[in-house]
């Protein structure tokens, strides 16, 4: 893949010259383990990087043998996207341990990974680097790349946990090749969440101590709460009050296909997403819409799916520069 790099401070662009990126002022950004890395070592995304190097297969389709992934981004892409994805160069905003990563490789897409945390070394030792695949740890809102490279830009799980989403959506956005798609989502408001007191509380707590003593204790309330939760699988009417009484999140209504130890897993790792995010922002759909509008894509669809608010749009073409 020929990918066009810039500095993310200067905009200058930049090049490799043995285990650095240099640009023409001289700035230099090194490539650790292979991958380039455009962010400070400790940044508010820390507690990702923990959870994604230890939970590093428990998403894969691959590991789970349970199409969720693959079946996530078929909706999100839409059909005819998802079955032209071979050739198509896709850079994968907040790629984790993968879970996105191996159905895009498996569709014989060109991949550019890239994370704020240290999840780029679990992405990396699940996929790694190749002629079809590029992983770089840089901010999305600080990208190191040339404006309009990308058929694809995907960021799925992502724009609700970064500081400014508006300003996210925008620099992913400006990424967006002209006649290419941007594929996004986002939390929404819920009632649901509001009154999900035990969670509310404990993530004001969380996110306020080191990543490494939070993921103990969310590890600790999963093995306190989770066999109450397992306790009422297949009544909607316990999970619905679990929800509310403990902190813990569970998936034995959601997913009952997944066997019991795999349920364990899933609830360790989202347990920790859930209560350690530094960041957790809500929108509508309505407003969704109308910020992916206000970018000036075209062809924009939104719809209440997953996480909350699914949508894609198209970079409409400017004859002045396709």
């Amino acid at each position: 893949m020929n990918i066009l790099w810039k500095d993310p401070e200067s905009c200058v662009e930049i090049i490799k010259k043995g285990d650095f990126f240099i640009s023409e002022s001289n700035k230099k950004y090194r490539i650790l383990n292979k991958i380039p890395r455009f962010v400070n070592k400790k940044n508010y995304t820390n507690a990702f990087g923990i959870q994604w190097n230890y939970f590093k297969k428990t998403q894969l389709d691959s590991y789970s043998k349970f199409p969720l992934s693959e079946q996530r981004l078929k909706r999100c892409l839409g059909k005819d996207l998802f079955l032209n994805l071979k050739g198509k160069l896709v850079l994968e905003a907040g790629c984790g341990a993968g879970r996105f990563t191996e159905i895009l490789l498996d569709n014989n897409a060109g991949v550019v990974s890239i994370d704020m945390s240290n999840a780029v070394e679990a992405n990396q030792e699940n996929f790694p680097q190749n002629e079809h695949h590029v992983i770089a740890q840089a901010d999305i809102c600080k990208l190191p790349f040339i404006e309009e490279q990308f058929d694809i830009v995907l960021c799925l799980g992502v724009i609700q946990h970064t500081k400014h989403p508006e300003q996210t959506l925008k620099a992913l956005y400006e990424q967006v090749k002209p006649g290419g798609w941007l594929i996004v989502d986002h939390y929404i408001f819920s009632w649901s969440y509001a009154t999900q007191i035990a969670k509310i509380v404990s993530r004001f707590v969380l996110k306020r101590i080191k990543p490494e003593k939070s993921f103990l204790i969310t590890g600790f309330l999963v093995k306190v709460f989770l066999p109450l939760h397992r306790l009422g699988k297949g009544s909607r009417i316990w999970q619905a009050i679990m929800r509310r009484v403990t902190p813990v999140v569970s998936y034995y209504n959601d997913f009952p296909e997944l066997s019991d130890e795999l349920q364990e897993e899933w609830a360790l790792l989202d347990t920790h997403d859930n209560l350690t995010d530094y960041y957790k922002h809500f929108t509508t759909k309505r407003k969704f819409k109308h910020s992916m509008k206000e970018l000036g894509m075209d062809n924009v669809e939104c719809w209440n799916a997953g996480i909350g608010v699914e949508g894609r749009g198209k970079n409409q073409i400017n004859f002045t520069n396709a």
